[in-house]
């Protein structure tokens, strides 16, 4: 029989959310970043425009609401961060918990922050377009004045170094207020303002001429490419990646909601939601790269960049070349990109936050305080002249390794340790919408069968090559032993007693209780 562990609460009661809207906001702001922006149009045009909207909904239905439905699922049963959710289940699986919001906030967090601090930088520039005619110089030779190579690091750059400390002060401030006063206020006024500034960016998108053309690019389906492996593994990473998965934050989220909550309506919306994100962002980017084709007399393939050329060489470039309020377009652009950033930021510094204030019942004020301090000195690193390097071999190795792995192990907890249809059955009896066991075979064979290919995947890619022909010094060094590194901190965490566990319960003990 699994032992189960049963911990106290901290010194106070565990905070709720106010409403059920502010919760789904703050998951949403979570789900929503920057990649729903800049990403997933580009997949989209790459795989068929259109035709890729099939792979996609049929991922989010199979691993993507079920896998939402799991995390969600689990920290309202458990009242608990990641790794005290996982300890309450099986006190030998604590380090998976805790690997994954080291990962979150001591990885994602710390390179995010560094884009996030790019973006605020962009926002000043677009005021007078300040990135010229060659957009690409620019960003890469005088505001980033990239070194030659990973390992050169070179200078810290003083402009990104004042908006990082910027970033930073705003997500220590949201989250040092608590869930309530803190992640639910801010989320309640970041997304709605999110949403507006995306209404009107592909509003004016698709007033620009030769915008239909960029549309038709993005969206005209081309179904043929259905027959190929890769968009269906495209489909399902973006999904995975996308939905915040595997971070601890939807765990942590989910404590914080009421006895009586409908849980997989929550996923479902928030899964939705952010998809739908994905989709109505694509207008406004492929309605402004249409445009700039037609300006420069270009087809639009020609024009089409994905991730951060997207974001800081291609569109300021069409920014410039808009015929009327082009500065307003670039300050409304990337003031959403930075909304978009925070709000994931600030869940981040949740995550692994709650699991320290659950672990050691320190002071929400203390812990807050510290981890953003500590995440602020260690993204120092990424403002330097080789900073897009290593964001960029970081992003590689925690997402396609760090995360796809710890998914893969939640889903062997909850399926195969805790039993999946111990989780469906207390979901249901949370209210709402009635799960059924077609659940159970997502969660313990279909959804990891779908990481291992995707880990399977990345591996034989990262085998033939190395990622984008980096030298394998820096790869090892960055990417690889940072995920290591991220590993050996979880188990040491695990190994550490929890303060005031009040009894070990054998067989399903626990499971009566919730």
């Amino acid at each position: 029989m699994n032992k189960h562990v049963e911990f106290s609460e901290p010194h106070h009661p565990r905070p709720q959310w106010r409403s059920r809207m502010g919760f789904i906001l703050a998951a949403m702001g979570s789900a929503v970043g920057l990649g729903n922006i800049w990403r997933f149009s580009y997949l989209c045009y790459k795989n068929g425009g259109g035709a890729f909207l099939i792979p996609y909904a049929i991922a989010m239905v199979v691993v993507g609401i079920p896998l939402m439905v799991l995390e969600l699922g689990l920290g309202h049963k458990m009242r608990g961060s990641a790794p005290m959710s996982f300890a309450k289940v099986n006190r030998h699986w604590e380090w998976c918990g805790w690997w994954a919001v080291t990962c979150a906030m001591f990885g994602i967090m710390l390179y995010y922050s560094a884009v996030i601090a790019w973006c605020v930088n962009y926002v000043f520039f677009s005021i007078n377009l300040s990135w010229g005619a060659d957009t690409k110089a620019f960003f890469f030779q005088q505001f980033l004045q990239i070194s030659d190579g990973p390992l050169q690091i070179g200078d810290i750059r003083a402009p990104i170094l004042l908006s990082l400390m910027t970033v930073w002060g705003v997500c220590w401030m949201i989250v040092f207020f608590g869930v309530q006063k803190g992640l639910e206020r801010a989320n309640k006024i970041f997304m709605p303002l999110l949403f507006c500034l995306i209404a009107i960016l592909v509003v004016w998108s698709l007033n620009l001429k030769g915008a239909m053309e960029g549309i038709r690019v993005y969206l005209s389906p081309d179904f043929s490419q259905l027959s190929r492996p890769q968009i269906w593994i495209d489909a399902f990473s973006q999904i995975f990646f996308s939905l915040s998965l595997a971070f601890g934050i939807m765990v942590t989220y989910a404590s914080y909601l009421p006895r009586k909550a409908d849980i997989v309506q929550d996923a479902v919306v928030i899964s939705i939601g952010d998809c739908l994100f994905s989709v109505i962002a694509g207008f406004a980017v492929f309605g402004t790269l249409g445009y700039m084709a037609q300006a420069l007399g270009k087809p639009v393939s020609e024009v089409v960049t994905q991730s951060i050329g997207l974001a800081f060489v291609t569109y300021p470039e069409a920014i410039s070349n808009m015929p009327a309020f082009s500065k307003a377009f670039g300050v409304i652009f990337f003031s959403a990109l930075v909304l978009a950033g925070l709000t994931s930021g600030i869940s981040l510094v949740e995550a692994f936050s709650a699991a320290i204030i659950d672990k050691f019942h320190f002071s929400r004020k203390t812990v807050v305080s510290v981890v953003c301090l500590t995440g602020f000195l260690g993204s120092i690193i990424f403002t330097a002249k080789s900073g897009l390097f290593w964001v960029d071999i970081l992003d590689h190795f925690i997402t396609n390794y760090g995360l796809v792995i710890i998914g893969i192990l939640e889903c062997i907890l909850v399926g195969w340790v805790l039993g999946a249809r111990h989780l469906r059955e207390h979901v249901n009896h949370a209210g709402g919408i009635v799960m059924t066991r077609f659940w159970d075979i997502s969660v313990r064979v279909i959804a990891p069968a779908v990481l291992g290919i995707l880990l399977f995947n990345s591996l034989h890619n990262e085998f033939r090559a190395p990622y984008e022909g980096y030298p394998w010094v820096s790869i090892i060094l960055i990417g690889r032993d940072w995920v290591v590194g991220a590993l050996i901190v979880a188990l040491f965490m695990a190994m550490y007693p929890w303060k005031r566990a009040l009894e070990s319960e054998e067989g399903s003990g626990l499971h009566n209780k919730s």
